[in-house]
C-alpha cells in the first residue's frame, strides 16, 4: 500500500479513540499542568460526579492565581515499568562467536540499553511503543536501534501481528503550514514522503528535497523514486504492546497503558495535594490589630505594622472593650487527614497498574535480602513478567534485523541469528547482605575463593574471575606455590 494521498485527514481515523486516549495519557505522563487542562477542556466531572481539579475553567482576567498542584505519579508509574525491566541490561547471545563479537559491538556502541529505557518508559505510559531499525553510514557504521512513541505511529495489523507501519514527524515551519515527513515501513522496503500542509490534514505531497530535513534522503531512494529497498522479507519496524488486552478496546491490537482507569484518582490525587496547600496558605499565622497600632505612612501611602516594635502607646479604649489587643489568627492544617487520603489514593493507583506498593516506597523501609524484597513486590514482579513475555520476542527480531542490515551494508561475512535475550534481575542483592552471606560460608569452609568472586561480580566474564581470584590468593598468602620455582620447596 503506498502513501497516502495528498488532503488526507491525519492522524488517521481509523484510529481516532486511540489517539485521543494517547493525547490523555501523555498529557499525564507529561506532568504539564497546561496540557492537563487542555486535555480536559470540556470534560468538567470525574465519574463520581465530581468536578474535575484539571477540568475546572480558569479565566486570567480573574487576576487569581492558579494554586493548583499536580503529583507526577504517572511519570513515576511508567519510570518504575521501565526499571522493572531494563535497570539491568539484557543479555543478549548467539552461537557463532563472530557474530556474536559484532553483536556486542553493536549494542554496547548503539546504546541499546539506554534505547530500551525510553522505549520501556514511553510504552509504559502510552500502551505501547515501536522499535525501528535504521542507518546512516555518514553517522555511525553499523545499523541503528531508535524508539518511536505510539502517538507517531500508524500502525496496520493483520491477525494481531504488526503487518506495516508509518511513522510521522512534524519539521520546522512557519506558523500557517505543517511539514510532516511519513516514513512506511513495509515488508523489504521503506517509503519515504514529504507533505506540506495542516494541524488536521497532510496537504500536499512535495519532493524531499523540499525541506532540509528530508533532503539528504533523495540521494538514498530506489528505482521506484520514493523508497529504499531493504532487501528483507521482515518488518524493520516491530511494535511492543505495554500489557494486553486492552481493556477499553477488547480484541485490539494495541496494548492498555498503566494509566487505564486511573485518570480519575490521578485528579483526585492532585486534588488532595492541592487542598493540603491550601490549608498551609490559609493557616499562615496572621495579627488582628486596632487602627491606633498602625502607623500613618503619608498622604497616599496608607499605613503599616511595626511587627518588631516593642514599645506601645496606649489607646483610647473603653475598659473592658476585648478589641483593643492584638489578636493571633491562625488555622489548623489538616496534615494527617491530607496525608492518609493521598497515600490511599495513591496505593489505588499504583494496584491498578499492577505493582506492589513498596516499589513506590509505601511500605516498609527496612534493609531486606534480595528474597525478601521479591516477597514483598510479588505483584510488580508479576507485572514484569508479564511484560518481558511482550517484550522478547519483538527485541529479538530486531536484533536479527540489525544484523541483517550490518551484513548488507557493513560486515558482509557476518552469519546473522536471532539472539536469544535473558533480562537482568530486577532486584539486586544487598551488598551487606552479600558479604555476611559468604563471610558464614567462608567461616564454615563450605565455598571457595572462585565462587565468593563470582557471587560478588556476576557480570564477570571467567577471565576476570580468574585474575581476581589469583589476586586475592596472593594478597592473603594462600596461593599454592609453584613447585618448578627455586626455594618454592624446603
Amino acid at each position: 500500500m503506498p502513501l497516502p494521498e495528498s488532503g488526507a485527514i491525519w492522524p488517521p481515523r481509523q484510529h481516532a479513540d486511540i489517539y485521543r486516549e494517547m493525547r490523555v495519557d501523555s498529557a499525564w505522563y507529561s506532568g504539564d499542568r497546561h496540557r492537563l487542562a487542555t486535555a480536559y477542556r470540556g470534560q468538567q466531572h470525574r465519574q463520581d460526579g465530581r468536578h474535575r481539579l484539571w477540568g475546572r475553567p480558569r479565566h486570567p482576567q480573574s487576576g487569581r492565581q492558579d494554586t493548583r498542584m499536580h503529583v507526577p505519579l504517572p511519570a513515576d508509574l511508567a519510570a518504575t515499568s521501565a526499571d522493572l525491566l531494563f535497570s539491568e541490561p539484557p543479555v543478549f547471545t548467539v552461537t557463532d562467536a563472530a557474530t556474536q563479537a559484532r553483536l556486542d559491538e553493536i549494542t554496547e556502541a548503539g546504546g541499546i540499553a539506554n534505547t530500551l529505557l525510553e522505549a520501556a518508559e514511553v510504552g509504559a505510559a502510552l500502551g505501547g511503543v515501536f522499535l525501528r531499525v535504521t542507518w546512516d553510514s555518514a553517522l555511525a557504521p553499523r545499523p541503528l536501534l531508535t524508539a518511536i512513541h505510539a502517538d507517531n505511529a500508524a500502525p496496520e495489523f493483520q491477525w494481531g501481528q504488526l503487518s506495516a507501519v508509518t511513522f510521522w514527524r512534524e519539521l520546522p515551519g512557519d506558523s500557517g503550514t505543517v511539514w510532516r515527513h511519513l516514513e512506511r515501513h513495509e515488508v523489504g522496503r521503506i517509503v519515504h514522503g514529504l507533505y506540506q500542509g495542516t494541524a488536521d490534514n497532510l496537504g500536499t505531497r512535495v519532493p524531499l528535497t523540499e525541506h532540509a530535513d528530508t533532503a539528504g534522503l533523495a540521494d538514498s531512494l530506489g528505482p521506484e523514486g520514493d523508497s529504499i529497498p531493504t532487501g528483507l522479507d521482515r518488518l524493520t519496524a516491530a511494535y511492543v504492546p505495554n500489557i494486553k488486552p486492552n481493556r477499553r478496546h477488547r480484541g485490539s491490537p494495541f496494548g492498555r497503558s498503566d494509566y487505564q482507569s486511573a485518570h480519575d484518582l490521578f485528579d483526585a490525587l492532585d486534588e488532595t495535594w492541592s487542598s493540603w496547600l491550601r490549608d498551609i496558605r490559609l493557616g499562615r499565622a496572621r495579627l488582628i490589630v486596632p487602627d491606633g497600632y498602625l502607623r500613618n505612612d503619608g498622604a497616599g501611602r496608607g499605613a503599616s505594622f511595626d511587627a518588631d516594635r516593642e514599645i506601645w502607646q496606649a489607646l483610647a479604649i473603653p475598659p473592658g472593650d476585648s478589641g483593643g489587643g492584638i489578636t493571633l489568627s491562625q488555622f489548623a492544617i489538616r496534615v494527617d487527614e491530607h496525608e492518609r487520603t493521598a497515600a490511599a489514593i495513591m496505593r489505588q493507583a499504583v494496584q491498578l497498574a499492577g505493582y506492589s506498593a513498596q516499589s513506590f516506597g509505601m511500605g516498609d523501609s527496612t534493609a531486606a535480602t534480595a528474597t525478601e524484597v521479591t516477597a514483598r513486590e510479588r505483584r510488580s514482579m508479576i507485572t514484569r513478567d508479564k511484560k518481558v513475555r511482550y517484550w522478547a520476542p519483538a527485541l529479538a527480531d530486531m536484533l536479527l534485523v540489525m544484523l541483517q542490515i550490518d551484513r548488507s551494508l557493513y560486515t558482509p561475512a557476518l552469519t546473522p541469528e536471532r539472539p536469544t535475550i535473558t533480562f537482568g534481575d530486577s532486584v539486586s542483592e544487598d551488598p551487606q547482605s552479600v558479604a555476611q552471606t559468604l563471610s558464614l560460608l567462608q567461616q564454615a569452609q563450605a565455598v571457595s575463593t572462585d565462587t565468593k568472586v563470582r557471587t560478588l561480580h556476576p557480570d564477570w566474564d571467567d577471565v576476570a574471575i580468574a585474575e581476581e581470584v589469583e589476586r586475592i590468593l596472593t594478597e592473603t598468602g594462600s596461593a599454592v606455590p609453584d613447585p618448578m620455582q627455586a626455594g618454592a620447596l624446603v
